[in-house]
């Protein structure tokens, strides 16, 4: 009897010490919120004088590349991208041939048919311009621990602005914490390569000279495979609202305009498809939901593609729940097949040893360097 006594003695001092426990715990794990992700935002400003196309054919090559680094950033970060053209004799005079063409978005596919849209013509280049515009026309977020960088290619003098010092429109971007890194079209040992060395200093940034008619192309045997599976991820997107179907359509137009640049382009963005910072909850109903932008159960029938529209609540949540599944299998197994390519095209460049610098090169560079000092990791 007296044991059993103990026992019970025993049992009630085990639930009091996990309850105690448990209320000593709930106040830590109330002070202590799962953090939110932060913005990565990245301004590209292209020069789209006369002599300028292989610069940008190097941005539609290359854009893909970049999105997939920093899909592999831990901690995950959010990504927008914006893009500042200038130097187009075509562009209004009165502003300093200067082209907003899109404030920083996470629709990655827009930037992108905005790279193709990109036409040359003469010009006078102003690189304090293009920069000024980056700093102050880009809805820039405002949280103090968020990564801002621009980047400002061109081949023409950094300081041939007459009206604004290229000293003063770096200033202004590094006082609102904007990395500035410049990118010189043309010989490291030209004279007009010290003005750009002077931005990137000035602007807390990195500086290249590449030759912008440079891209490193390395196809693959993964190619081929990871382009069908773009394919497949394509079929897991559920369009809603106003602008879903366009949205849609321009997601297959940018899988075509990446195809006509390679099969390696095309892999490329397929890869960064099955990323997390490729998020289109703003026309997907598998990405809104689970960015809590959207509540499946109370949407207007005609705000939901065909399919979905006579459906009960419970069966519609059951739909985007599948093709959610659906997406997740497609996404691992572009990440295994990725992760192949990667393995081969590493192989490739260490046998084809050192070479000139490429826009990528550049980019990629200052954009992982920059990450990292702002505490963000990539594996080795």
């Amino acid at each position: 009897m007296r044991k059993r006594t103990l026992s019970r003695t025993k049992l009630a001092l085990v639930a009091v010490f996990i309850l105690a426990r448990a209320a000593f715990a709930a106040p830590n794990n109330q002070q202590q919120p799962k953090a939110q992700a932060r913005h990565v935002d990245v301004v590209i400003a292209l020069d789209t004088s006369s002599s300028m196309d292989g610069l940008i054919d190097s941005a539609r090559q290359k854009l893909w590349d970049i999105v997939l680094l920093l899909g592999k950033a831990e901690p995950q970060p959010i990504l927008r991208v914006g893009l500042i053209s200038y130097g187009n004799t075509n562009y209004d005079s009165s502003v300093g041939w200067v082209r907003k063409d899109s404030d920083l978005t996470t629709d990655l596919d827009t930037i992108y048919s905005k790279l193709f849209a990109l036409k040359t013509m003469g010009g006078t280049e102003y690189v304090a311009r293009a920069v000024r515009d980056a700093t102050t026309q880009m809805q820039w977020d405002q949280d103090p621990k968020s990564l801002k960088i621009v980047f400002v290619a061109g081949n023409e003098p950094a300081d041939q602005d007459p009206v604004i010092p290229v000293e003063s429109a770096v200033q202004d971007a590094r006082e609102k914490g904007i990395y500035v890194n410049a990118i010189y079209c043309g010989q490291p040992n030209n004279g007009e390569a010290v003005g750009w060395q002077h931005v990137a200093s000035l602007g807390k940034g990195r500086y290249a000279a590449i030759d912008q008619n440079r891209v490193v192309a390395i196809a693959t045997p993964m190619d081929d495979e990871l382009n069908k599976l773009s394919g497949e991820l394509n079929k897991t997107y559920v369009a809603y609202g106003a602008t879903g179907a366009d949205k849609a359509a321009n997601q297959r137009a940018q899988d075509a305009n990446a195809h006509s640049q390679g099969a390696h382009v095309a892999a490329s963005r397929a890869a960064a498809k099955g990323s997390a910072v490729y998020s289109n909850e703003e026309w997907d109903l598998v990405d809104a939901r689970k960015k809590g932008k959207v509540n499946i159960a109370t949407m207007p029938p005609a705000a939901m593609p065909e399919p979905m529209r006579a459906m009960q609540p419970a069966q519609r949540e059951a739909y985007v729940a599948e093709k959610a599944h659906e997406r997740e299998a497609i996404q691992k197994r572009i990440a295994d097949v990725n992760a192949r390519r990667e393995e081969y095209i590493k192989a490739k460049k260490k046998a084809g040893g050192p070479k000139d610098a490429a826009f990528d090169d550049a980019v990629m560079g200052a954009i992982q360097g920059q990450a990292e000092s702002a505490g963000y990791r990539f594996a080795k």
